[in-house]
């Protein structure tokens, strides 16, 4: 994205924090390819039959966000780390509803291999976002971290943007929570 489109989505990220609407529905043709590679992103890695289309994932997105109340958005790394949770949240509530009743619970997932290869199963998501979850109540920093640079695509040095972390910190954080992460999927009954 151009610099002088960056500081004008921004802009409008402020302008929607203070309450213009408008702003929001202005920011979207701005950021909607971003968007899309993100979410086709998001779908490469799960399983190759999902019938969530990346189109479908964007508009989920924007309709949770313009639902919500505005978030204290910095820039546009911090947008699109937003977009990415919500995103994320979309494709785990889809494959909760999907396989209610079926799931795997004894399933070893390799965190590497997840991170790598396209997810065949709802079970490794939904197996991920458990872990996740765990890891939130752990380490709520860490959490945020795993999930902007494994569900949002975002590098180390936009975490580090988005976050106010030091590029250092956001390395340490992830290589521990990807030890972490490893060990529980490995054996779910772990601590």
């Amino acid at each position: 994205m151009a610099e002088d489109q960056s500081g004008h989505v921004t802009l409008l990220l402020q302008n929607w924090v203070k309450g213009d609407r408008e702003a929001l529905t202005a920011l979207a043709p701005l950021v909607y390819q971003e968007l899309r590679r993100l979410a086709h992103f998001k779908l490469k890695a799960e399983r190759p039959d999902h019938t969530l289309q990346s189109a479908a994932l964007v508009n989920e997105a924007f309709i949770r966000l313009m639902g919500a109340d505005p978030v204290e958005l910095r820039s546009r790394a911090h947008f699109i780390a937003v977009a990415s949770r919500l995103m994320r949240q979309v494709l785990v509530d889809y494959a909760r509803s999907r396989n209610a009743g079926k799931r795997d619970g004894g399933s070893r997932i390799d965190l590497d291999q997840l991170a790598e290869f396209p997810v065949a199963e709802d079970a490794a998501l939904l197996a991920l976002d458990d872990a996740l979850e765990s890891l939130g109540q752990i380490d709520e920093r860490q959490a945020r971290i795993v999930e902007m640079k494994f569900f949002g695509g975002l590098s180390a040095p936009e975490i580090s943007e988005v976050t106010g972390l030091s590029r250092a910190t956001v390395d340490r954080d992830w290589a521990t929570a990807r030890v972490w992460l490893h060990r529980q999927m490995s054996n779910p009954a772990a601590p």
